[in-house]
């Protein structure tokens, strides 16, 4: 029980309970009542009981007068007088140091009131009345009360000394603050204390004793009371005026923007979400969770993000703020999760999934959670095992986070070897759904052509999404009329090739972003085929540039525009044909020189020349050019590896003739055209690689630029593939769909007592007042990431989940299936960047809002579904009912509750 020093009402609260004098028993009867009886000081201790205090002298005249047996002895004690025992007699604090059997003796309660009512107490002395309590397991009356200096924040400069026990809560010290400031209860307060060091620190947990808080007799224990707008006065920095110019704003409580602190979009669009879900909402505002605060969860976060995120809620919905900055919020979430430390893009759905378990934990009922084991249907009704599952959940998990959005799955897997079954039933926060992905993709590639006077062109190709290569050239052919079979796909970077790819390789290897070209080549030519007459050689271009040494006397290499697949006839393997056959392939961008500029040579020479691939041909083949809407054959070309092309002489050994001027010079280099090798050895099984080398004076003046980064588009490029939209239902059902446990997962089956890759179905059997759908859109796979921009079809009311729970159903409550949306989640932009924003309806005026970080509009509710739709919440029908009970003429009318598609200029709202 609390004392307030020094405080004359005490006093006189003191004397209004001093009995009126009674008969007084004989002397000897006396002496047993307070000596010996039940209710005598040689009574045990008991832990919480009063027991007061009585100045020794008079105790030991009582005695003496009691013992004579004469009731009109003159040894009459007179009133208890403890005079002795205290410092003044204006405070009435006890003097240090007293010695119980010297100073003091000490009376159980009742034997006290008795000897007040026989002799009455000395006019103005307050009762000594002092605890039982219980320190180190033994119990003993706690003479000297801690005795704390209370002030309020707004006025640190006038304590009032109050008293305590170590056994009373730190909450009754906080009662005692707000009796003695006179503080209205609909105000919230908390303390600080003063340690030894001069900082203050918050007393967060009241449910634990003075003495298990460390307080002291003569520390300071500060009491603050929340503004009106939601804020703290210890959390708000001494600014200028211009930081308090809302101070006399009042908007609608919730319409409340969160500044963004970079990159934390993500972070403000799930606080939005989460603060307009109304019952958890209405939790923090009527200070519930204050009374479920779980300060010693080991799994939890010692109350801390529970207690930051209501003070976020009551700013937010004080209507007093346009904006509000997270700060602290957001150093609380990296504290506890190091995921989100920094300012990073992250991913809403993984803030809020921490969120719900931090808060969960922050405010479990359950304080020491007991061994729960899990237990298979071994064959019992699925209404007794689920009943069971949500038990055994609720005996360690009870939370205002599982009142509001805790459901219940059934899990059946069934082993493919055995066929045994096994039932669980799991408990579930939010729904996870799948997007139905399509089995196409669309590719972007640039397709060469052997004819020189055509212009590559760029190509959008619908493709099998796990197809293979051959696929590729198979789709390209119905564009180009150029068989599959005359195809090479090459991924091109930085003027290299960085991969040819082979006809069984899987396009899921190919990026989104890589560059992909698809050369013509000879029918007859493959890379490393030694059965074909014709062989193909990567072609690089590579231009000559002083390098920066002392003495320039080195000339540096230096690779530009697109590499070239080309085809050359085995039968013509020599540098002189290579020469002609490559001046005929850049013909569009390469001027060719006049007589004056070059020698063309001898007959020899002529005759070489009759076999340089003429338009629309190959040497030592034809090729016809059909029109792009000949479709080609489709089957694929046999693949092969890029082993030279026969054990004739390689490259490097073909005979070259001298010339007076060439524009450019051949050499034999590596793959990634860097370096130049002196001899090719067929043992190495390598495929040989062409550079042409350009002279800077000779590259300038006939080699167009312009002209060979030039490229047309086929008329599909033009063509915009739009994705058709998905109902959300659709998303559901798939969801509920069987399937089977990838490798990485196998489940281990009791039965046959090894893993397997077992058959999965998940079915709802219980759904939450506030059901969470993410819907998955962003896809990872071992090659490739991406986001799925699919729009998916949302009711904004009516959403009927009455298809999907396979628990038997109340037939007379059909709103307890039914859903309305509340929040939405969204995200725009792609995987490597993007930004979050919330569609929200306020719980008070049922209007909904954009809120864009700091930002916040009004929006009708047809804007609302769009392909940005990431995180959806929907609340149970009957929920809304409950929470905000409405007349019959204000519900809204029936076609705003039709769940139809909504008008299609709507469809792409980004």
């Amino acid at each position: 029980m609390a004392a307030v020093a020094a405080d004359p009402a005490a006093v006189d609260a003191a004397e209004d309970r001093e009995p009126q004098r009674k008969a007084v028993p004989g002397l000897e009867s006396q002496r047993r009542q307070i000596k010996s009886s039940e209710s005598g000081r040689e009574r045990p201790l008991r832990a919480g009981e009063s027991w007061f205090l009585v100045e020794q002298h008079w105790y030991q005249q009582w005695e003496l007068y009691v013992q004579g047996g004469d009731q009109d002895s003159s040894t009459f004690p007179g009133c208890i007088n403890n005079a002795k025992l205290f410092e003044d007699q204006v405070n009435w604090r006890l003097k240090k140091g007293l010695v119980e059997g010297e100073d003091y003796v000490l009376l159980p309660e009742a034997a006290w009131h008795y000897l007040v009512s026989w002799y009455g107490l000395e006019h103005g002395q307050p009762p000594i009345e002092r605890k039982v309590v219980e320190l180190l397991s033994i119990q003993e009356v706690e003479v000297y009360p801690v005795e704390l200096l209370l002030v309020q924040h707004s006025d640190m400069d006038t304590p009032c000394t109050a008293q305590f026990s170590h056994t009373d809560s730190v909450d009754l010290v906080l009662r005692t603050a707000r009796e003695q400031f006179l503080v209205s209860p609909q105000e919230e307060t908390r303390l600080w204390v003063k340690n030894a060091e001069g900082s203050f620190e918050r007393l967060c947990n009241t449910r634990v004793t003075v003495l298990d808080a460390a307080l002291k007799t003569g520390q300071l224990v500060v009491m603050e009371t929340r503004n009106k707008d939601g804020t703290w006065p210890s959390a708000q920095p001494h600014t200028t005026k211009s930081a308090s110019e809302d101070e006399n704003f009042q908007g609608q409580p919730g319409i409340c923007g969160l500044t963004n602190l970079g990159n934390t979009c993500f972070m403000n669009s799930a606080l939005q979400c989460l603060s307009n879900v109304p019952q958890l909402t209405e939790y923090f505002l009527k200070n519930r969770y204050l009374e479920e605060l779980n300060f010693c969860n080991p799994l939890g976060m010692k109350g801390e993000i529970a207690e930051a995120y209501a003070d976020l809620v009551k700013q937010a919905w004080s209507g007093h703020h346009r904006s509000i900055v997270p700060h602290v919020f957001k150093t609380k979430v990296g504290h506890f999760a190091s995921q989100f430390l920094g300012y990073q893009q992250h991913d809403s759905q993984e803030l809020l999934s921490f969120l719900l378990d931090g808060l969960h934990e922050d405010l479990n009922r359950v304080k020491k959670k007991e061994y729960v084991e899990l237990c298979d249907a071994a064959g019992r009704p699925d209404q007794e095992v689920a009943q069971e599952a949500w038990q055994n959940h609720k005996r360690r998990n009870d939370s205002v986070i599982v009142d509001t959005f805790h459901g219940l799955f059934k899990s059946t897997l069934v082993c493919p070897d055995c066929g045994n079954v096994s039932v669980t039933f799991d408990p579930f926060c939010y729904l996870s759904v799948p997007l139905p992905v399509s089995h196409k993709r669309v590719m972007e590639v640039f397709f060469v052509s052997m004819d020189p006077r055509r212009k590559p062109e760029q190509h959008r190709l619908v493709v099998p999404k796990k197809g293979k290569i051959s696929d590729l050239c198979v789709a390209l052919a119905k564009h180009t009329g150029v068989s599959p079979e005359r195809m090479m796909v090459a991924d091109v970077f930085s003027h290299r090739f960085y991969k040819i790819y082979q006809l069984e390789e899987s396009l899921s290897s190919i990026l989104d972003r890589d560059d992909i070209f698809i050369y013509e080549v000879s029918g007859r030519s493959a890379i490393g085929e030694n059965s074909r007459e014709d062989v193909v050689l990567p072609i690089y271009l590579r231009e000559r540039t002083p390098a920066r040494d002392y003495n320039n006397s080195y000339y540096g290499l230096m690779l530009f525009g697109h590499p070239l697949l080309v085809s050359v006839p085995r039968d013509r393997l020599s540098w002189d044909a290579l020469y002609h056959i490559l001046l005929y392939r850049l013909s569009r961008y390469v001027t060719r020189p006049s007589s004056d500029d070059e020698d063309d040579g001898d007959e020899k020479d002529l005759e070489d020349k009759d076999n340089i691939p003429k338009p629309g041909h190959v040497a030592g083949g034809s090729s016809q050019d059909p029109g792009p809407e000949q479709a080609g054959p489709s089957s694929g070309v046999a693949g092969g590896s890029r082993a030279p092309v026969d054990n004739s002489a390689g490259p490097s050994h073909w005979p070259q003739r001298a010339r007076r001027k060439h524009l450019f010079t051949l050499q034999t280099v590596n793959s990634n055209g860097t370096s130049d090798r002196s001899t090719f050895n067929e043992d190495t099984h390598a495929q040989p690689y062409i550079a042409i080398d350009w002279e800077p004076e000779m590259k300038k003046r006939y080699y167009d630029e312009v002209e060979a980064e030039g490229y047309v588009k086929h008329d599909c490029v033009g063509y915009v593939l739009k994705k058709a939209p998905v109902r959300l239902q659709e998303c559901i059902e798939l969801f509920t769909t069987v399937e089977t446990l990838e490798k990485e997962n196998p489940w281990y089956c009791p039965s046959c007592k090894q893993h397997q890759l077992a058959t999965k179905k998940l079915d709802l059997w219980m759904l939450p007042e506030t059901l969470i759908i993410h819907l998955k859109r962003f896809s990872y796979t071992k090659f490739s990431r991406e986001k799925l921009d699919t729009l998916v079809e949302f009711p904004i009311r009516d959403l009927d989940f009455s298809e999907f729970v396979i628990k038997p159903q109340n037939e007379s409550a059909p709103e307890l299936y039914k859903y309305d949306l509340i929040a939405v989640s969204n995200h725009y932009g792609g995987l490597r960047d993007g930004h979050y924003t919330t569609f929200a309806c306020n719980k008070d005026s049922g209007q909904w809002h954009y809120f864009d970080d700091s930002s916040v509009s009004p929006v009708t509710e047809n804007q609302i579904e769009s392909k940005a739709a990431y995180v959806l919440f929907y609340q149970r029908q009957d929920v809304a009912r409950r929470l905000q009970p409405q007349p019959a003429s204000s519900d809204p009318p029936a076609s705003l509750g039709s769940s139809s598609p909504p008008n299609s200029e709507f469809m792409d709202v980004n």
